[in-house]
């Protein structure tokens, strides 16, 4: 659990990181508290890694500083830096052991051999290889390379942990499987731990925190639950989960017209009373049973298409009134054969109010129908 009243354990402060004319990082400032997990999650390009680098103190910042435990250490090698790193790759050494690998922290520090030899143990037994201390890297799987490259970064029990897109090299049963492990060794730990990734579901499932980025700015900091349904911008309602985006403008107090029908929102940006806007909604937010008309925001569709997703339907429906709209909803395994639902049929479906977020700038949205 994040306790975010006391005081930050990393804090960064405007950082800025250049690369010639291209700016990486753009007045980035953000604090990450002892104990807790997250996830700089955003596309490729966006800064995530030149961010986790920056903390690593792999690519130093053109400005600003960067505090750990209440030191700066903005201008530190990474060798006078507290932390263990994972690597995409894994870059562990070919030509050690398994047991060498994990012990070379160890070396460098010049503990004693039985203190080492412990040590490593405890680790592979930690990481579930406590029989493969004699192998070589070319003769463990990719989740066993991963796992003692895990291993050899918390050797020295560092006070930060650093992921760079950990799994994203392994195949998705196993991906799935050690999202959980390093998870529930975090939490075991209380280790504070940084892990950058361009997948939403990694971020969602393991992350305490999500810091979402694109363009070298930070778009929004918070829960996956907040992150997920209350999200700050279209650019983050575009990038987690799906999302229909429909454009409109706005109605009045809390309302706004699309494709021709009115609807109450729970909040909208007042303009001259006709901006346009986009409203988004997700499809499994759409409420598709027990809807009549005089239902709150419900308007009547027809399937145009569906796609089965195993536990539910998703349809692509479309309103043909005082103008056209297509968006998406989910339906129900009980609800399609409940109502006989078929590409062609008419059905009433609802927008709640709660669910729809009203966005004033308009942007091309990544994916929309």
């Amino acid at each position: 659990m994040t306790n975010t009243t006391s005081s930050p354990y990393l804090k960064a402060e405007k950082l800025v990181k250049n690369f010639g004319d291209f700016t990486a990082l753009n007045d980035i400032s953000l604090e990450i508290f002892e104990s807790e997990f997250v996830c700089f999650l955003g596309p490729s390009g966006c800064g995530k890694t030149t961010l986790l680098r920056a903390i690593a103190g792999l690519d130093i910042q053109s400005a600003g500083t960067i505090k750990q435990a209440g030191k700066d250490i903005s201008a530190l090698p990474p060798s006078e830096r507290d932390f263990g790193i994972v690597f995409q790759s894994y870059a562990l050494f070919p030509n050690l052991t398994v047991y060498q690998n994990v012990a070379y922290g160890l070396e460098n520090k010049g503990l004693p051999r039985p203190d080492i030899n412990k040590r490593v143990q405890e680790l592979l037994d930690l990481v579930g290889l406590p029989d493969q201390g004699n192998k070589y890297s070319a003769q463990l799987s990719g989740g066993q390379q991963q796992r003692v490259a895990l291993a050899r970064a918390l050797a020295t029990s560092p006070g930060l942990l650093l992921l760079d897109e950990p799994l994203s090299a392994l195949d998705a049963k196993v991906r799935a499987h050690l999202r959980h492990e390093i998870k529930s060794l975090q939490h075991k730990l209380g280790i504070t731990t940084i892990m950058v990734t361009h997948d939403q579901e990694e971020a969602l499932t393991m992350a305490d925190r999500i810091i979402v980025m694109n363009h070298g700015v930070i778009e929004q900091v918070g829960t996956p639950s907040e992150i997920y349904d209350h999200p700050a911008s279209p650019f983050v309602a575009d990038f987690i989960g799906t999302m229909n985006f429909l454009d409109g403008h706005t109605a009045g107090d809390n309302s706004v017209a699309l494709g021709g029908v009115t609807m109450r929102v729970n909040s909208v940006h007042q303009g001259d009373g006709n901006s346009e806007i986009t409203v988004c909604i997700r499809p499994e937010d759409v409420a598709t049973r027990g809807v009549d008309p005089h239902s709150e925001n419900s308007i009547e569709a027809t399937v145009a298409e569906l796609e089965f997703l195993g536990s539910v339907h998703r349809a692509t429906l479309d309103i043909n009134g005082d103008g056209f709209l297509r968006f998406r909803a989910d339906f129900s395994a009980n609800l399609m054969r409940d109502h006989a639902i078929t590409k062609g049929k008419s059905v009433r479906v609802a927008f709640p109010p709660d669910r729809l977020h009203v966005f004033a700038d308009c942007f091309e949205a990544l994916g929309s129908p």
